[in-house]
């Protein structure tokens, strides 16, 4: 099973901690081209407002003028992982796994879903259960209920050569009107969440980055 080095970036730019990710990236790259030891990193962090979107996403699920987000203090970016459109903002626990897929034997696809089950490890602690929607990537709330599935997380990532980059966002005390701004993750008929909203209070937030820390820890080594 392979390990990683945790780092938490706290409350930082969405240019800052892409930078950041990308030269890890690189360099676990060139470790693997070379045959040398890579390090395999997870980034947690919280980003000030930012929406961004992804290379299939549509310009469409954005719902104001471009210009409009600047007026807003919203930084808006297109990126290089799979999904479409989603926001990052404070209260959020966004991360970045920069893993060699190889080293923890998984394939894209396991890792994908090995992203969720930590997600839905994590919620067991509230008591919330958590779910996949096939089809959508990410973690669910009654997603088979109709009018009432709910994305409490989004997942998007790239992979070269199975080193992988981008990853999750959480939503912990995330304010959710921002959500209003777009159709998230590209769907206009299901909605958005969070654990605050899910249990009608403020949720400690170091808590809950220490709690998710320590089931990324169980699921992936660390």
């Amino acid at each position: 099973m392979g390990m990683f080095v945790y780092e938490d970036l706290g409350k930082i730019d969405y240019a800052d901690a892409l930078r950041i990710q990308t030269e890890a990236f690189d360099a676990l790259l060139e470790a693997k081209a070379t045959g040398t030891k890579g390090e395999n990193r997870l980034f947690f962090c919280e980003h000030y407002p930012v929406l961004t979107i992804g290379k299939s996403g549509k310009e469409a699920n954005l719902l104001i003028p471009e210009a409009r987000l600047k007026q807003q203090g919203i930084s808006y970016y297109h990126i290089n992982r799979g999904g479409d459109i989603t926001y990052h903002g404070p209260g959020q626990i966004t991360g970045y796994p920069v893993f060699d897929l190889d080293s923890f034997h998984l394939g894209l696809k396991q890792y994908i879903y090995q992203l969720e089950e930590t997600v839905i490890q994590f919620l067991t602690h509230y008591g919330i259960q958590g779910e996949r929607l096939e089809g959508a990537t990410g973690v669910w709330i009654e997603p088979h209920v109709k009018g009432r599935a709910r994305k409490i997380c989004a997942i998007g990532v790239r992979s070269s050569r199975f080193v992988t980059m981008h990853g999750f966002a959480l939503n912990i005390n995330t304010d959710l009107d921002y959500f209003r701004l777009i159709n998230p993750c590209g769907f206009t008929d299901k909605g958005v969440t969070s654990l605050s909203n899910e249990l009608g209070e403020l949720q400690d937030f170091r808590l809950a980055k220490a709690r998710l820390r320590e089931v990324f820890e169980r699921q992936f080594g660390g």
